[in-house]
This record gives structure tokens, C-alpha cells and sequence, in this order.
């Protein structure tokens, strides 16, 4: 074990899938002179050549769809956008041929492609480049859509995404690119898709999120421990696939669900997760699943409504409330 922050986690699975496999490789707008907006890609030039990191121009669509290409053509390229926000621009390359092209050949294709970069609330950057958009992914049919909330996750989690055969829409909340914590030095260390991770065992409710919202989860269950109220948490890790079964046999335990997340209410990722609790756990729930989400609003740039736009501990730890009452 390493103790490091989650942006050199992901720096640290880069290079370690970049010196096992020699078709990997980076390509994404100053991710190597520049070493990335971020730096999450510091060091990289020096250490593997411009060749396998790759400074493109500054056209998301281009980096899309050269990625996309080399993945057919039998190379394993890590796309980077310098935020999820800009991939709207990429958006046809994305939904149309990347996550299709394997369907489309009759699986005589398949586009081994990464595409990842940092995604979330709350870094006051405003309504064009603070955007949650992971409903809008995991949506398609063809992509797997990788969410990581800590360090070890972030490094086990993308590097399982690198060596699969399918695209990998891999999002990095800016929001935690500072948390510290312990990451396996393995370079074997792999977190398989698909299973959740049960943070915290509780007994009164289920509080479910992914990426960000699991840290606002694991706050508001250690405030009401305070009060008596054991929370269990579930940090999803991937929204596809979705590990359901963890979540419904926490709510069959707890006869309670919150569904936490940062985008925004209407259509978000929530609607899905409490569909499919009331399809399979209905009969097994004390209470209505209730859905803490951002506010349906284009985010703010002033720091006081941001905060406004965007679900804290305190929004989790009144919808448990609402649940048990």
C-alpha cells in the first residue's frame, strides 16, 4: 500500500497499463507538454515519448473519433477531455459510433477505448463547464460507465477499464482529485466492474450514491449514528453495469432507501436506481424511496448559490429523516 491522492492514482494506472501493454496509449488537448489541466498526466511525456502521449488539437470530436479509430484498428487508446462538459462537442462520435460499432459489425469489431477525464459539481466553474452527465452515458446502449469515489478505486477501476473490450466512459469528479488514501502498489491490482462496495453496514436505512456523493453519504451516516440512526451506505462504483442485487438486499434489510447523487433531479440516475427498488423490493419497503439530487437549475457561478445547486449532508440526513418518520 501507497498512501496517495486520487489524481495520482489515476496517473499511477495510467503508467502501469502503458508499461504492460504497448498499445495503450494517452492522446487528449495538453496532456503532455502542458501535463494536463489537472496534472494528472505530469511525467508521462518524458517517460513513454510523444508518440504514445499524444497532444492533440483543441476538437473534441477529433480526439473522439481518433481514438475511436485507433481502438478499431487494434490499439488500446486512454482518450482524455479536458472536462466532461467539452465531450458534448464529441457527442456523434460518442453515442453513434464508438458504443455502436461493435453491434453494428456483428461483433467483428470490437473499440477497446478509454475515454475519461475529470466530471462533476462544485468547482465553481459555472453552468457550461459544472455539469453532472452520467445518466447521459449510461443511458446508451454499448458503453460501460465507470464512477469511482476513492484513490484505490480510481486506480483498480481504470485499469480494469483499460483492459476491457468494450468503450469505458470513465468520469473523474474534480471535486476529489485531492483525496488522499491507501492504493495497492500491485500492478495486478484490478477492481472488477459491475460489484458495488458496502462503505458502512447499517440497519435503518440504505443510502446509495457513486463518485462524490458517497463521501456526502458516509458524512450524513456518521451524524445520525449520533441520533441512533444506523445508516448503511453502498458506493455503486459503476452505473453499467449496476450491481442491483447489492442494493436490493440491503433495502430488503433495511426496508429503507435515499438515493444520493450530484446531477440533477429530473431523468438523473436516482429515477432509475428507485424504478428499479419499487419493480423489486416494493413490497419490502417501509417507506417511499426518497431521491437527493442537484437542483434543476443551470449551476451558478457564485459560490453561495452553488452551494444553493448542489446536495450536501445535510439534504442526505433530512431525506433519512423523511424515511423513517
Amino acid at each position: 500500500m501507497a498512501t496517495m491522492r486520487y489524481q495520482q492514482a489515476v496517473r499511477l494506472a495510467l503508467t502501469e497499463e502503458m508499461e504492460r501493454d504497448p498499445t495503450v496509449f494517452l492522446c487528449g488537448e495538453e496532456i503532455g507538454q502542458y501535463q494536463g489541466t489537472y496534472r494528472v498526466t505530469e511525467g508521462l511525456l518524458d517517460r513513454f515519448g510523444p508518440m504514445r502521449v499524444v497532444d492533440t488539437p483543441i476538437s473534441e470530436i477529433g480526439i473522439a473519433g481518433m481514438a475511436t479509430g485507433a481502438a478499431m484498428a487494434g490499439l488500446r487508446p486512454v482518450a482524455e477531455f479536458m472536462t466532461w462538459s467539452f465531450a458534448l462537442e464529441a457527442m456523434d462520435q460518442l453515442v453513434n459510433h464508438a458504443a455502436k460499432i461493435t453491434y453494428m459489425s456483428g461483433g467483428r469489431i470490437q473499440c477497446p477505448v478509454v475515454f475519461r477525464g475529470p466530471a462533476g459539481v462544485g468547482t465553481q466553474l459555472s453552468a457550461q463547464h459544472s455539469q453532472s452527465l452520467e445518466s447521459w452515458y449510461a443511458h446508451t446502449p454499448g458503453f460501460k460507465v465507470v464512477m469511482p469515489a476513492f484513490p484505490a478505486d480510481a486506480k483498480g477501476l481504470l485499469k480494469t477499464a483499460i483492459r476491457d473490450p468494450n468503450p469505458v466512459v470513465f468520469m473523474e469528479h474534480a471535486g476529489l482529485y485531492g483525496l488522499q488514501g491507501d492504493v495497492p502498489d500491485d500492478p495486478e491490482f484490478l477492481v472488477p466492474f459491475g460489484v458495488a462496495a458496502i462503505r458502512r453496514e447499517g440497519t435503518d436505512a440504505t443510502l446509495i450514491s457513486y463518485s462524490r456523493g458517497v463521501h456526502l453519504c458516509l458524512k450524513a451516516a456518521e451524524a445520525l449514528a449520533r441520533d441512533g440512526i444506523e445508516c448503511e451506505v453502498i458506493d455503486l462504483r459503476t452505473l453499467v453495469p449496476l450491481d442491483i442485487e447489492t442494493v436490493l438486499q440491503s433495502v430488503r434489510k433495511t426496508h429503507r432507501a435515499v438515493v444520493v447523487h450530484e446531477e440533477w433531479k429530473n431523468v438523473g440516475f436516482g429515477a432509475e436506481l428507485s424504478a428499479r427498488i419499487h419493480e423489486h423490493a416494493f413490497y419490502d419497503l417501509d417507506a417511499p424511496v426518497e431521491r437527493v439530487a442537484g437542483a434543476d437549475v443551470p449551476m451558478p457561478y457564485a459560490k453561495n448559490l452553488e452551494r444553493a445547486a448542489i446536495p450536501n449532508d445535510n439534504d442526505v440526513i433530512a431525506a433519512v429523516k423523511r424515511t423513517l418518520s
